[in-house]
């Protein structure tokens, strides 16, 4: 249950994204628990480096801490011109992931960027482009975007595949260094446009009247 006096001051605790198969919101601290607990156990084979901060090769204990403090940095800087929305994924009630919305200067530019981690166990079903098709819905039909953006090494496969499935378009490349190394990311676009031309993800949004003026100062 949120916590009244709480969404009184911070009003996005209430903010919930719900679709046939899974629930996004804010986790009170209880489920942050729980889903830094899915961190530790994993969220990929450890050959792989999805991340160009590589937080997810720490031992257990940190990946689990920098998952709680990461969300508290989220909400302790949250400005109107620059924002982390970020959302524990629940399946059935059990915390599977986190996604996280962003925007910068978002009144005018109107776009967003998108970024998750899954729990390992949790892969493989839907779950991903689940959630990140509730995030697109957030953005364009409720706030108003005109473009949603996303980077993603070359060699992340599953993340290149959910980035397919809901229409991006290639926008060109970044380059990086990486352990001492460079690395490549393709850049990716959705444009509302091509978002209204092909979504499909049926998705109850509830609790956003009440903390727009966090998207859109004077909106109150």
């Amino acid at each position: 249950m949120v916590d009244r006096m709480l969404t009184d001051h911070w009003p996005l605790a209430a903010l919930r994204l719900q679709t046939p198969r899974l629930e996004l919101r804010p986790p009170d601290d209880e489920e942050l628990a729980a889903l830094a607990g899915v961190a530790a156990q994993g969220v990929h084979h450890p050959e792989q480096r999805p991340f160009l901060t590589p937080w997810t090769h720490l031992p257990p204990a940190r990946r689990a801490l920098f998952v709680i403090q990461q969300h508290g940095l989220t909400r302790g800087q949250w400005r109107p011109e620059a924002w982390i929305l970020e959302l524990g994924i629940f399946h059935g009630g059990q915390p599977i992931s986190m996604v996280s919305l962003r925007g910068r200067d978002f009144p005018v530019l109107r776009e967003v960027r998108t970024s998750s981690w899954l729990g390992l166990d949790f892969q493989g079903q839907g779950s991903g482009t689940g959630a990140r098709a509730a995030l697109l819905h957030l953005a364009f039909a409720e706030l108003g975007a005109v473009a949603a953006l996303s980077e993603v090494f070359q060699d992340n496969a599953a993340s290149q595949s959910v980035s397919r499935k809901l229409g991006y378009r290639p926008d060109g490349i970044s380059r990086d260094v990486l352990d001492g190394a460079v690395v490549v990311s393709d850049r990716l676009r959705l444009m509302r446009e091509d978002w209204e031309q092909d979504q499909h993800a049926t998705v109850t949004v509830t609790g956003l009247e009440s903390c727009r003026q966090f998207f859109f100062p004077g909106s109150d």
